[in-house]
């Protein structure tokens, strides 16, 4: 999937960018004359109280759910195409994804690390990355926060933090109905109901959805489809207001998946080492792969095992809000939440056992819990000092069990094939396999306050800290049933060991109104990210060690204005960020078979410049784009003994952060009758080149792309609406994820990886 094109050459969205910038003061003049309409007052709540986007000095995207549901985006991985600084990991398993902010997020499987970036739902945070990919369903909004934000939300948040925020229940009775069929046999419905069940004291709502995917990538092993999914989940909200001044929420949710998502597509046959540039040729395995034939948009798999993930994933949540009168508002939020996920993978990728290639099957059966209690007082507003402060409590507890079976021919008397493989013969197979129990418990207590004080009408300065202690243990111990069993290291006693660490992290900085429309401000920020442990399945004696926590160091500078008569929103940001002992994972050979390590990889740093804006150019005519420069770059790496790779890495660029990404939305509404609109939309996200390795292998760079999206929607004021859509109307292949497997490069094939039609229809009644 490499793309050796100049970038210049590439970057064909910045000109489309520029032009726009350009263009938005005369399209603003354009649409005074025409006495347009003016954007609505974003609200936000990430930072524990409600207050105007425009007026909060953090750099904050704000994406709506209603259109999420108008574009069928369902998930996290989904969204993040539409912010230009957030980018996000696939695996097989949801068990492996991560959330990357300004080009930094967690690249560890490893149940003894945590998130970089913390998705936080109705108030409650997700202390694991792979919870974070559940099904959106009836989400009011989503806020993205970036940079770190280490005195509000804590640890987990040293790069950002997703704020997902369900809808509330209405007053009136609403209820709807939602279906969707897409190209590929696609199906979805959703549906919801909402209202008023005792008048002034109670609220409630409840939604479900069910979807089903046959998938995009065929196994020739057996003909069937695979790379889909098969989804179900409902969530339910209950709001109790026995009085003015209190007011409870309860919040259940239950998420169901069945994905089918094989261990990678093979793309390539040949490595390419870094930093020598040799490439090492593996005819064998192209051979074994037949009839499957490697290529960069190839879809195909030749697997003997029906690789697959099953994930439930479930909460429940108590919010108490209790209004003190002029002392402020206490807030109470305790949660439960419990995850669950089976995996099924085909390490070896062939559908056949021969004596070069070892049948290797895994299965990684995952059972967590958290638990959690915040306890927070914010201050009445309009007082020199507005402050929330606040008592954070966390425990998660992780249990694994992962097992590795392996087929080999011990001896074989058959003959070899043409193309030099060589079968099993009847009854030369061996079987053998390692089965490992490990788990980890953390504990978290914090104590948090931030403050924004108000010299003038225009002169504000926030500041605010958090300490946090930890304390993580772990145990491990696996049992094999041979030696020198390819990707198997051999039978471990169970160890355990544990470690504490406190830190403080906090924010700094002013924040000054020019005028009624435009604010600047500056901050400092310092981020935390707790000890680990590098808790797997090959785990050895040489990787007990604790790595040390991950601290981040950052400046930003804002400017947020609200131009034209409240036509035009336009926010800019510039930050930089040093990262110290950044926790990661780098490539290592057990047996033949690579594996990761983590470790303290030294230091790394990101800068860059974010614009986003938002524009209501006639009254028909709605448009917004984002662009991000972000130079996400390793500053000093520090190479683990005996390392498999090259540590040659300073000053290469961190995965999964494309140094440019940028997005333009438009959206046009017109009338066809006094009942019925028609809207027009068009979306197009674009990235420049991405290393997908942090040990630079050549071989996992995905080449600068884009993906234009197109709608159009006729909507009736009876309550229903119909929409026609196009996804990846420019038919662009391209990689959500490029691993080197060492004999082999395999591809992550996203959902749009080839154009695709459907419709939408929904019904509210």
């Amino acid at each position: 999937m490499k793309n050796h094109a100049p970038l210049a050459r590439s970057c064909r969205l910045l000109p489309l960018t520029a032009a726009l910038f350009a263009a938005m003061p005369a399209l603003a003049q354009q649409a005074a004359v025409k006495d347009a309409g003016t954007l609505e007052t974003v609200i936000i709540t990430a930072t524990k109280r409600p207050q105007p986007l425009q007026s909060t000095p953090i750099a904050i995207s704000v994406i709506n759910g209603s259109s999420l549901e108008e574009a069928n985006v369902n998930t996290l991985g989904a969204v993040t195409a539409q912010t230009p600084t957030v980018n996000f990991r696939t695996n097989a398993s949801n068990k492996d994804t991560a959330l990357f902010i300004r080009g930094v997020g967690t690249i560890s499987t490893s149940p003894g690390v945590e998130p970089t970036v913390s998705t936080v739902l109705d108030g409650v945070v997700t202390s694991r990355p792979g919870q974070a990919t559940m099904d959106l369903l009836d989400i009011d909004r989503v806020e993205i926060l970036r940079g770190p934000q280490g005195t509000l939300f804590g640890k987990n948040a040293s790069a950002g933090v997703i704020n997902i925020v369900s809808k509330a229940p209405a007053k009136a009775t609403e209820r709807y109905i939602d279906l969707s069929w897409l190209q590929g046999n696609e199906r979805r419905i959703r549906v919801g109901a909402s209202g008023e069940l005792s008048e002034g004291v109670l609220r409630g709502s409840v939604s479900g959805m069910a979807g089903k995917f046959d998938g995009n990538v065929t196994n020739v092993a057996d003909g069937s489809k695979v790379n889909g999914y098969d989804r179900s989940g409902v969530r339910g909200r209950l709001e109790i207001t026995p009085n003015r001044d209190l007011k409870v929420t309860l919040l259940a949710d239950y998420m169901k998946a069945n994905d089918d998502t094989p261990t990678g597509v093979v793309v390539g046959t040949t490595t390419t080492a870094y930093a020598t540039g040799t490439v090492a040729q593996n005819p064998l395995f192209a051979a074994a792969l037949v009839p499957v034939i490697a290529g960069p948009s190839n879809r195909q798999i030749n697997s003997d095992l029906h690789t697959r993930v099953a994930d439930t994933n479930s909460g429940l949540s108590a919010q108490v809000d209790w209004d003190l009168k002029g002392a402020g508002q206490l807030t109470s939020i305790t949660a439960y939440r419990s995850w669950k996920n089976t995996q099924f993978q085909d390490q070896d990728r062939i559908g056949t056992v021969y004596r070069q290639f070892p049948s290797i099957h895994d299965r990684g059966d995952l059972d967590f819990e958290q638990k959690s209690q915040e306890l927070r007082i914010a201050s009445p507003k309009g007082g020199f000092v507005d402050y929330v402060a606040g008592v954070f409590y966390l425990q998660a507890k992780t249990d694994e069990q992962y097992r590795r079976d392996v087929t080999r021919c011990a001896a074989t008397t058959a003959t070899a094939l043409p193309s030099g493989l060589i079968p099993c013969s009847a009854g030369s197979s061996t079987s053998d396999n390692g089965v490992a129990n490990y788990g980890v418990d953390n504990k978290s207590l914090s104590v948090f306050g931030e403050g924004t004080f108000n010299f003038t009408e225009s002169l504000r300065g926030i500041a605010g800290l958090r300490y946090t202690a930890d304390d993580l243990s772990y145990y491990h111990g696996r049992v094999a049933t041979a030696t020198g069993v390819p990707g198997v290291q051999p039978t471990r006693a169970t160890v355990t060991g544990s470690t504490s660490e406190n830190a403080v992290s906090g924010r700094l900085g002013p924040q000054y109104a020019i005028n009624k429309d435009v604010m600047a401000y500056a901050t400092l920020s310092r981020g935390y990210k707790g000890p680990a442990y590098n808790v797997f399945f090959n785990m050895g004696p040489t990787q007990d060690n604790v790595l040390r926590p991950e601290t981040s160091n950052s400046f930003e500078a804002g400017l947020k204005s609200t131009l034209m008569d409240n036509r035009l929103r336009l926010n800019v940001a510039l930050f930089k960020t040093d990262y110290a002992n950044y926790q990661a994972n780098v490539p290592d050979l057990v047996n033949g078979v690579i594996v990761t390590r983590l470790i303290n990889a030294g230091d790394v740093s990101t800068k860059g410049i974010e614009m986003d804006l938002t524009a209501r150019v006639t009254p028909q005519l709605n448009v917004s784009a984002g662009l991000a420069n972000i130079i996400a770059r390793v500053s000093n790496f520090a190479c683990p003994p005996a390392a498999a790779i090259s540590c040659n890495i300073n000053g290469k660029p961190l995965p999964f952060s494309p140094d440019w990404k940028g997005n333009v939305r438009v959206k046009y509404t017109m009338p066809v009758s006094d009942a019925m609109t028609l809207d027009l939309n068009a979306e197009y996200n674009w990235q420049s080149e991405v290393q997908y390795d942090l040990a630079q292998s050549p071989d996992a760079i995905q080449g600068a792309y884009g993906i234009l999206n197109l709608s159009a929607g006729l909507a009736h004021t009876g309550g229903w609406r119909v929409a026609l859509l196009v996804k990846n109307a420019l038919n662009k292949s391209y990689a959500s994820f490029l691993q080197n497997s060492g004999s082999n490069i395999n591809r992550y094939v996203p959902r749009d990886d080839q154009r695709y039609v459907g419709v939408n229809a929904r019904y509210d009644f």
